[in-house]
């Protein structure tokens, strides 16, 4: 697919929510170009700028950005992708280059990109559509871009920048700018988004909340450590958001995240109408047992007194592996002697063998098993992006960079381990009472919190520590994993290289 095809379907999609009921292919393209779309049927009423929005946020519904975002901890020492759906088992081995990386980490970005300049080039056309009601949409979509944005960014570093719609396919054709440009852009939405979004609880529309955890984690990023402390500060100051106490595991499961006070963005589906894409969890991490995590992340978890498995006096037994743990191992991961329970009675086994003696259980609901691909309908559970826990986590490891240990980062690191039916002790403030040391309990208790929810890649390349964990864990086959990247960036698919003459390859690609 061409630039000018890839553009005009992500914009079509914008405008239309073509969510199966129209092909975009390039017979419908010759028949109905997107100038007539945009002109005298379309963006007349504030219908239509509702339709078009919904068809933004459905961009979300792509890749790593819905269903299979929790792919990306397969690209770490986290977990196996059992099946290669990214080809992450060779990136995972150092074997990594334009033409075997996955060309939706760059593709789908760009599709959501077009459909947000797509709607912020038309949006002010509609005079019936108030003016406060057109800067908060406005607003949703520059939130949304600068997800886009940054989510290239750190898989590639300097990458094409489109401040607007490309006129043709002709002028898409360009230089990739700086990544500081880049990120400045993706600030100077955020900062949009955050004086122009309600800042309300998260109810499926991005909040101000959502833009605030966004920027602060580009800041995280820039080891712009102040700035992330007083944005993470600024969410915990409202009391709107708060740890959910109705179960760990529910907070990952249709019925319980509506109106989750938790959960702050996500990207959302609701059977039977807007199920998962492809074959949705249900099938892919449950039936087929798509994500299998390593004993490397299973060890990583504490026992219920706080201690490490390999601390003197944890009481870990090696005879019984998984007794005694953080109760969140067992939400996350499904070890043996613990398995899944048909309706019958009976064992649910994966279709394909274990290769690491673990499978995910995050995301899975087990009120409709057994798993298959009838389940496809019903796979609903939304992708959680952004959830309180983060914000506490981001606050406790800038603040601990900009001043060390304190009272405040100790409250935020206990607010979530005293979670209900987690209840793990709080942390041992005269074992972490350093800099370093509470850096490394910080990092610690992001891996075992956000497990399998799509952000340990990136966290490992920004603390700059990839090459190093991933020697720890061998794969299935008895390899060390190893980092191919060269200076942390993913080179761009061959197929763009050869579309944009303009787009230079990254560096030793």
């Amino acid at each position: 697919m061409n630039f000018r095809h890839k553009y005009i379907c992500a914009a079509m999609l914008a405008s239309l929510v073509l969510g199966g009921t129209t092909s975009c292919d390039d017979g419908y393209l010759d028949k109905d170009p997107l100038h007539a779309i945009s002109g005298a049927t379309f963006w007349k009423t504030q219908a239509d700028v509702d339709m078009a929005l919904a068809g933004v946020y459905r961009r979300l519904q792509s890749s790593v950005f819905g269903h299979r975002r929790p792919y990306l901890d397969t690209y770490s020492d986290n977990a196996l992708d059992r099946h290669s759906y990214f080809n992450f088992n060779n990136a995972t081995i150092g074997i990594i280059n334009p033409s075997n990386i996955n060309s939706s980490l760059y593709n789908d970005p760009y599709a959501g990109i077009a459909a947000c300049n797509y709607f912020l080039a038309n949006v002010g056309t509609v005079t019936e559509l108030p003016p406060a009601k057109k800067d908060v949409y406005s607003a949703e979509v520059r939130f949304l871009r600068a997800l886009f944005y940054f989510e290239l960014v750190q898989f590639f570093g300097d990458v094409v920048l489109y401040k607007e719609a490309p006129a043709d396919a002709e002028a898409a054709k360009i230089a990739k700018s700086p990544r500081a440009e880049v990120l400045a852009f993706v600030v100077e939405d955020l900062n949009d988004a955050i004086a122009k979004l309600p800042a309300t609880a998260y109810a499926g529309h991005a909040v101000k909340a959502s833009a605030q955890m966004l920027k602060a984690r580009v800041r995280m990023y820039e080891k712009n450590w102040a700035d992330a402390v007083a944005l993470t500060s600024e969410i915990m100051a409202t009391n709107t958001f708060s740890i959910f106490q109705g179960g760990y595991a529910n907070l990952f499961l249709q019925p319980t995240q509506q109106g989750n006070p938790e959960i702050i963005f996500s990207t959302k589906y609701l059977a039977p109408n807007n199920p998962q894409g492809n074959e949705g969890m249900l099938v892919e991490i449950g039936w087929y047992g798509g994500i299998q995590p390593y004993q490397n992340l299973v060890d990583e978890y504490e026992m219920t007194n706080g201690k490490k498995i390999t601390d003197p006096g944890s009481g870990y037994d090696a005879a019984k592996p998984y007794d005694k743990r953080d109760p969140r191992l067992k939400m996350t991961v499904l070890v043996p002697g613990d398995p899944h329970i048909n309706p019958d009675g009976s064992v649910f086994n994966t279709t394909d063998p274990i290769l690491t003696g673990f499978v995910q259980k995050k995301y899975m609901d087990v009120s409709k098993l057994p798993w298959d691909r009838s389940k496809i309908p019903v796979t609903d559970m939304n992708v959680v992006h952004m959830r309180y826990a983060e914000v506490l986590l981001a606050f406790a490891e800038a603040k601990n960079e900009v001043s060390g240990p304190d009272a405040t980062i100790y409250d935020a690191l206990n607010k979530i381990r005293a979670r209900t039916g987690v209840n793990l002790p709080p942390v041992d403030q005269t074992m972490y009472n350093t800099k370093e040391k509470l850096r490394d309990f910080i990092r610690h208790e992001r891996r075992t919190e956000l497990a399998m929810e799509g952000h340990r890649y990136f966290d490992l390349k920004r603390w700059g520590i990839m090459a190093e964990r991933l020697a720890m864990v061998k794969n299935p086959a008895g390899v060390t994993l190893s980092f191919g990247e060269k200076e942390n960036l993913l080179p761009f698919p061959q197929s763009e290289i050869d579309r944009n003459k303009n787009l230079v390859q990254n560096p030793g690609y």
